[in-house]
């Protein structure tokens, strides 16, 4: 059966889930005392966390990691996350590696929600040469999102960490991340097009303010069945707009076994943008601008779209507020298409696992689409949907109506705020009175010749 590339991309992303999954229950085990039971139970809770789970600050990059899924090295602090079902008491222990070091340890728990500037209480103790379980100690939690955290005295580096184990009270019906994947779940705005529009959309305008900036984040503003365009931020220096159109046929991951008829072909490219192929999530056409936008601003987007024989060539522009002018990033004709833009959306996506506990959070809005004659429509109501990692792996992924903007959160497993969105497919409205669609007069000719 032939899927359509961002199908084929999401089940490629489920497997992966699944066999991530598998790995880290494996590891779990191989860390575990033959007897000891891997889910809690009535009589004797009992959580095990494998220790790669955990993010490292301030630093999410200097965590060393064993195949088994140990940790050989970590510097600064270790933050593992639980949500608490059962109030009470948890006893942490800590299980090492049989080469561990002599160690002098501190650790605590609290709540992730509680207030900001709140007095962190560290427990210290210490772990002689070769000592293999270390009990940390007990803590009273409430029912909630929990970080469990651990550091070392002074500078020193964490080292040869196994796994957490949780038991008490507390642990019955405690909820850890324990697979392989550490990114914040992928969630999505899916918009409701008008049925008399849905064959006909031209135009496609979206507008996206980032109220957090982590790295390896991805606000994608106008996505379609061919394609995605928007912002990430890719290292503490550099700031991209994205734009990618994905090849026809079969092929999940390596362009080069694309055939020349199912390739996506560059039309035309922007000064200073560059273009090249990606693979891994279906493969096509990819494009990028590196451009410092700021936290806080509003920036625009628009895709356009032409039906050329049995091809289609897509158009992304992005607004520059300094020259009030659209800048062309690419043009990319699309082969064995030969329809408009359907299947609208938005997304916020964590690329990167390293900092998966970061909150990602952006408004999007003034949501227009037009025919390539005709007055502009507003798309006022959008399904909100998530990955296969939102089913159950992380539960902190929501979205909302604030004001006459949708939103989108995800990630820093705190609980989401009340009266989101949080049921795969549940439906958001967004009112429209400050919504302003791009001026007739403002709007670019399209390219196109192909290179």
């Amino acid at each position: 059966m032939r899927l359509l590339p961002p199908l084929r991309a999401a089940l490629v992303h489920a497997v992966a889930v699944l066999a991530a999954v598998v790995r880290a229950v494996a590891a779990t085990a191989a860390f575990a005392p033959a007897a000891a039971p891997q889910t809690p139970s009535a009589t004797a809770p009992h959580v095990i966390i494998p220790a790669f789970t955990a993010y490292a600050h301030p630093d999410p990059a200097r965590m060393r990691r064993n195949d088994d899924g140990s940790v050989a090295r970590a510097h600064g602090e270790l933050r593992w996350f639980v949500d608490v079902a059962t109030p009470g008491e948890l006893r942490l222990a800590l299980a090492r590696l049989a080469d561990a070091p002599a160690a002098q340890l501190q650790w605590h728990v609290e709540a992730v929600d509680a207030p900001l500037g709140a007095p962190t209480n560290w427990t210290s103790i210490g772990a002689s040469a070769g000592q293999r379980d270390v009990a940390l100690g007990a803590a009273t939690v409430a029912a909630g999102p929990h970080r469990i955290a651990l550091r070392a005295d002074g500078d020193a580096p964490l080292l040869a960490l196994a796994r957490l184990d949780l038991r008490g009270p507390a642990a019955a019906g405690l909820h850890a991340n324990v697979a392989e994947r550490r990114n914040a779940a992928s969630i999505h705005l899916g918009y409701v097009v008008p049925q008399s529009l849905r064959a006909d959309v031209a135009w496609f305008h979206v507008t996206v303010t980032p109220r957090t900036d982590p790295l390896w984040s991805y606000y994608m503003a106008t996505g379609w069945h061919r394609g995605y365009f928007g912002m990430q931020v890719n290292s503490p220096t550099e700031r991209r707009v994205i734009f990618s159109v994905w090849d026809s046929g079969d092929e999940a991951i390596d362009r080069k076994k694309v055939a020349a008829a199912d390739r996506v072909q560059l039309v035309a490219k922007g000064a200073g943008v560059h273009a090249g192929d990606f693979g891994n999530e279906g493969t096509g056409g990819r494009s990028h601008w590196q451009h410092p936008w700021r936290l806080g601003e509003t920036f625009r987007f628009l895709l356009h779209a032409r039906v050329d024989g049995s091809a289609t060539i897509y158009t992304g522009w992005f607004w520059l507020a300094e020259t009030k002018s659209w800048r062309l990033i690419a043009s990319f004709r699309a082969p064995k298409d030969g329809k408009l833009p359907r299947g609208l959306y938005s997304f916020s996506e964590n690329f990167a696992g390293e900092n998966g506990d970061a909150l990602r959070e952006a408004e999007f809005g003034d949501v227009f689409v037009r025919a390539a004659d005709g007055p502009w429509t507003a798309l006022v109501e959008a399904r909100f949907t998530h990955d296969p990692t939102g089913e159950s792996i992380r539960r902190d992924r929501w979205g909302l109506v604030r004001g006459d903007r949708f939103v989108l959160g995800h990630g820093g497993f705190a609980t989401p705020p009340a009266g989101a969105a949080r049921r795969y497919d549940e439906r958001l409205r967004a009112p429209v009175a400050a919504w302003t669609p791009p001026a007739d007069a403002t709007l670019p000719t399209p390219p196109t010749t192909a290179k």
